[in-house]
């Protein structure tokens, strides 16, 4: 781990912990993957956090060709992790920052004993549990999107809580390219799409998550959940206002979100 790494990793854990907003990025920018899960890997060790899961995102052309990765992860710490109740659930965001929400299914990792999973038919032996879901994506750093995928993998993969929502059948499994999703904002769609569109949907995303870990010495764990990707897109979102994620056929999810210096 070189300084600068950890430099940029003790600012974000500060600014998380305090909730601040940073107006600039805290250091030199990575450049490439290798740079930017360093410092995320130094964030989470000085986090006295334990993990519940992971969110994986995609990295969209050409920064995908120039990455060599088409997808990144980050962190979701287990307090940050809740299931579905009958009230509303709320979670904090970064007032200043970024935040978004985003529907996903969320896969619920059962690791096996033998090689990785090469393909999302593979993957589906890792998973015992799919859920309908929300990711609340939030960062200290307003520009976090904007500035591309290392800035992103740099603070947590942008990730600040998952919400799990309704089992969906295992029979459904198999199907879920087929299920249409809305996200609505305070009663306004703001998008519709299915799996279909993200690469090779819920179960590559686990497979490409497995690989990554083990490519950074992280043994998978029993039970921790998957954030498998936005679906319908990354919706920006302001303190007070209410998201409903709707899965065709299988229910839906809702959350609202708060400044986290007044929560």
């Amino acid at each position: 781990m070189n300084s600068a790494a950890g430099e940029i990793a003790n600012a974000f854990v500060n600014a998380r912990r305090n909730w601040k907003v940073l107006s600039e990025y805290p250091g030199v920018r990575p450049t490439d993957l290798a740079q930017a899960y360093a410092v995320q890997d130094h964030a989470i060790s000085i986090w006295d956090r334990p993990i519940g899961g992971w969110k994986v995102g995609k990295i969209n052309p050409p920064a995908s060709d120039d990455l060599g990765a088409d997808r990144l992860i980050g962190p979701a710490f287990a307090d940050a992790i809740r299931q579905e109740t009958a009230d509303v659930a709320e979670f904090p965001i970064f007032s200043g920052g970024f935040a978004a929400m985003e529907a996903e299914f969320m896969l619920r990792l059962a690791p096996r004993e033998g090689p990785l999973p090469d393909d999302r038919e593979q993957a589906m032996d890792w998973v015992d549990e799919v859920r309908i879901g929300l990711e609340v994506a939030s960062s200290p750093y307003a520009a976090i999107n904007v500035d591309g995928p290392c800035v992103t993998v740099s603070d947590h993969g942008n990730n600040a809580g998952l919400l799990i929502g309704r089992a969906v059948a295992r029979a459904d499994w198999s199907r879920l390219d087929d299920i249409t999703v809305t996200l609505d904002i305070d009663g306004e769609e703001q998008g519709r799409a299915t799996t279909a569109t993200m690469l090779d949907g819920p179960f590559g995303a686990v497979s490409f998550l497995l690989r990554n870990l083990a490519e950074r010495g992280i043994e998978p764990q029993a039970g921790w959940w998957v954030s498998s990707g936005a679906i319908t897109g990354v919706h920006e979102i302001v303190a007070g206002q209410h998201a409903v994620a709707r899965f065709e056929g299988l229910g839906e999810v809702a959350a609202r979100v708060v400044s986290g210096d007044t929560a």
